[in-house]
């Protein structure tokens, strides 16, 4: 998995990189300053001069990714939470309290997901819907099961990446999904398949040495293996499926059949990418993929009950037993505790994958890559205000005797190059990609943050997530397709 060259900012300033909110700020806090100076009044000017620096900064001013102002918001929201004990979370279940199986019981940003069955979809029996109620969205997930990438090699990847445009393309077609986000968790494995299938074909005729040797290889690297998941969720809007839903019956049923021929459609695309038809998950399945990621050690449980034949999770106990998030840059969740990051682009062709390689036995990462497929008119307009903002900043510095720098000059050629790419059919995405490490919370958690961020620094520029550690944890671990923020005016 690579992070391609075409990879720009999501929006431009209108000037000085400031946006048109950021430019309003400044004015006011600058406009009564020039007034007074204008009036004569130099002393009030000087005395409202402090006021707008304050201003300015926290409009402007970025703090570990964020603007001043936003950091702020997230500082007085996080430190309430704590003082009032909002930050803890405990399950229904474990309070002893009456819970309905159907009904997840979920902390934080979750509780804004309803996970209703949807109609039977053949033989992947009722698909689990996951419902924003917020941005009032409709999505499923499924898991993915994929060779890797290990082992091949730049052309090969290269191909990987046409097919993935080819993904990109035939959802725009179907004018229906228009989110799509990858999951990938390698998770320690406790041997729960590998001891299964040992039992089944024990031969009992063997010597005791071979015998005790064979079981103490087992012990010994069974510490340091794991197990790579993948994931994959769509979505679509409530807007594009209401029509569709409506004609379908409605309701739950209506957005289910609405959403089907979607999912369906996937499935050749997602084969030319080398995965396998995907597994569409039913609400235990969902279950099981949301409690896993919030423990990791719950795997093997339902690994052995499947196994037994036994049925799966219901959605009740989906989420973790207890949970906090009164650590600013620490997320505890049933005897784990997670750190998460965001990566920012640096423009190069960079592997994703080496931040999913685990340093240490007993340690998880994650890597979530979220898409947005934009419209083919609103991909138009920005490629062409891009090209626009580039190619006149790039004019003007000229026309006004000012050196261009190469940096100039490439995202005018770059921006140029998206127009064309837009214009010739291609589609135009947003991105966003979370990184976590997930460890026992008896350990040193700062080591295993650290050691994260040297991987990451080497290829991107990393964010983490203080302030809102449990929200990077869902949108890096738990495949809801929740990690892309409403952007106004642009779709």
């Amino acid at each position: 998995m690579t992070a391609g060259s075409s990879l720009r900012r999501e929006r431009l300033g209108w000037a000085f990189g400031l946006n048109a909110p950021q430019l309003g700020v400044v004015a006011l806090a600058v406009a009564p300053v020039l007034a007074l100076m204008a009036a004569q009044n130099y002393a009030a000017a000087l005395g409202w001069v402090p006021v707008a620096v304050v201003m300015v900064s926290l409009a402007v001013v970025p703090i570990k990714g964020r603007v001043a102002v936003t950091w702020l918001l997230h500082w007085v929201g996080h430190t309430t939470g704590t003082a009032t004990g909002w930050s803890s979370w405990q399950s229904q279940a474990a309070a002893g309290r009456t819970v309905v199986p159907e009904n997840p019981d979920l902390p934080g940003v979750l509780t804004r997901f309803q996970l209703p069955d949807g109609p039977p979809m053949g033989e992947h029996g009722r698909v689990c819907l996951t419902h924003d109620t917020v941005e009032d969205r409709w999505g499923a997930t499924a898991r993915l099961k994929f060779a890797g990438i290990g082992m091949i090699g730049d052309e090969q990847c290269a191909a990987l990446g046409r097919s993935m445009g080819a993904l990109a393309l035939s959802l725009r077609a179907s004018r229906r999904v228009d989110r799509f986000s990858f999951y990938v968790r390698t998770v320690p494995d406790d041997g729960a398949t590998y001891q299964a299938w040992r039992d089944a074909h024990q031969v009992v005729d063997v010597p005791p040495l071979v015998r005790t040797s064979a079981e103490q290889m087992a012990r010994r690297w069974a510490g340091g293996s794991v197990v790579t998941e993948a994931f994959l969720h769509v979505s679509a809007p409530e807007t594009v499926l209401a029509a569709r839903a409506k004609d379908a019956g409605g309701g739950v049923t209506g957005r289910g059949y609405a959403l089907h021929p979607a999912l369906v459609g996937l499935t050749d695309p997602l084969a030319a990418m080398g995965v396998e038809p995907p597994q569409w998950l039913t609400g235990q399945g969902l279950a099981e993929a949301i409690r896993t990621g919030f423990n990791p050690a719950a795997g093997g449980g339902v690994t052995r009950a499947h196994l037994a034949g036994r049925g799966g999770l219901p959605l009740a106990v989906a989420g973790p037993v207890t949970a906090s998030s009164s650590d600013a840059r620490v997320y505890a969740h049933d005897g784990y505790a997670t750190v998460s990051f965001t990566l920012m682009m640096t423009g190069l062709d960079l592997p994703f994958g080496a931040l999913l390689a685990v340093r240490t036995a007993g340690e998880r990462r994650c890597v979530a890559v979220h898409y947005e497929v934009i419209g083919i008119r609103a991909a138009q307009r920005i490629a062409q205000r891009e090209r626009q903002h580039t190619t006149g900043l790039r004019s003007l510095k000229t026309s006004k005797g000012f050196g261009t720098k190469s940096e100039d000059s490439r995202a005018e050629a770059s921006a140029r190059k998206q127009e064309d790419a837009v214009a010739a059919g291609h589609a135009l995405l947003r991105t966003s990609v979370v990184v976590s490490t997930t460890v026992p919370a008896h350990w040193t958690v700062s080591e295993h943050a650290d050691a994260l961020e040297n991987d990451i620094v080497s290829a991107f520029v990393p964010v983490r997530l203080d302030l809102v550690q449990d929200s990077a944890f869902v949108a890096a671990c738990i495949p809801v397709g929740l990690g892309l923020h409403r952007v106004r005016g642009e779709l």
